[in-house]
């Protein structure tokens, strides 16, 4: 499993836990079967209403991606297309060909069939990227889904919050407590159910979509860099030092996060200390060459 999956599912099951435990003397009362169906039955019902069906059914293929645990396969796409490109660049397209079967990567084995049948580079930029935007389109709209499912939770829980309050009203005039009690609970709960849902299941599910579409988006875009030296016909040992610099800027951007303020005005101030140094230089030199000009 996810590490970071499973630890916020323990400490989400911790907190529910510990609200129901420690502010009620009925932890019972927090378990209300109408409510919770009517948020989860609403919230699907409306899901089927706004998306096709087959992008529905892959909501659950989608949620067993969140809590599995990915291996990163930056390093061996990085080492198959090295390799590659050191056979190619000996001229043996043979044992180019006799290798791709071997790739477990479609978009990088696209990529090198089309460098061994001499693709003009222009042409498979376009391919690739276009297998890129399609593949950025597809798993943005399956993250959308659930951050559809996350505005209709609550909005359910609201719906049942007033069914609950018109059942209440209702009952006043048998001035049953019991009756009373119970209706307002689903008014109640039906609005915590969709909040929790929401906030605690659909919204995470969608940002680690997002995140992992992210990452994935990083990876082709490494390959269709190391593709496009393969074509140029650049040096193995340079292809994998252009590549090796490309993951480890891009991982900085990804895993860093937000830099703290003071480094950031440090780099600034770096940056422009050593423009201002550039500048001095050149004008030393112009006056420089201007004085020798006056000698002569």
């Amino acid at each position: 499993m996810n590490p970071s999956t499973f630890i916020g599912i323990a400490a989400s099951l911790m907190l529910l836990v510990s609200v129901v435990l420690t502010s009620a003397d009925a932890p019972a009362t927090f378990f209300n079967l109408p409510g919770l169906g009517i948020v989860l039955t609403g919230t699907l019902a409306a899901t089927f209403i706004s998306y096709p069906l087959k992008e529905v059914l892959r909501v659950v293929r989608l949620v067993g991606l969140v809590f599995r645990r990915e291996k990163s396969r930056d390093e061996r796409d990085l080492a198959t297309l090295v390799s590659l490109a050191r056979t190619w660049f000996a001229g043996d397209i043979r044992g180019v060909e006799k290798a791709l079967p071997h790739c477990r990567n479609p978009f990088l084995r696209t990529g090198i069939q089309l460098v061994i049948d001499h693709a003009k580079e222009e042409e498979i930029i376009d391919l690739l990227r276009w297998r890129i935007a399609r593949l950025k389109a597809r798993e943005r709209a399956e993250a959308q889904i659930f951050r559809t499912m996350a505005l209709y939770a609550p909005a359910f829980g609201m719906i049942g919050t007033l069914v609950g309050l018109v059942n209440m009203l209702d009952a006043m005039d048998s001035a049953d407590i019991a009756v009373i009690g119970e209706r307002m609970a689903v008014a109640l709960l039906t609005t915590f159910y969709g909040i929790v849902l929401a906030n605690l299941i659909f919204k995470p599910i969608a940002v680690k979509l997002e995140r992992r579409t992210e990452e994935r988006l990083i990876a082709m875009n490494m390959v269709l860099e190391g593709v496009c030296l393969m074509s140029r016909r650049r040096l193995p040992s340079v292809i994998e030092e252009t590549l090796k610099s490309f993951m480890a800027q891009h991982r900085d951007e990804l895993f860093d996060g937000a830099r703290s303020r003071e480094a950031e005005a440090a780099e600034f101030a770096l940056a422009y200390a050593a423009q201002r140094d550039s500048k001095k230089a050149l004008m030393r030199s112009g006056l420089a060459s201007a004085t020798d000009k006056t000698r002569v």
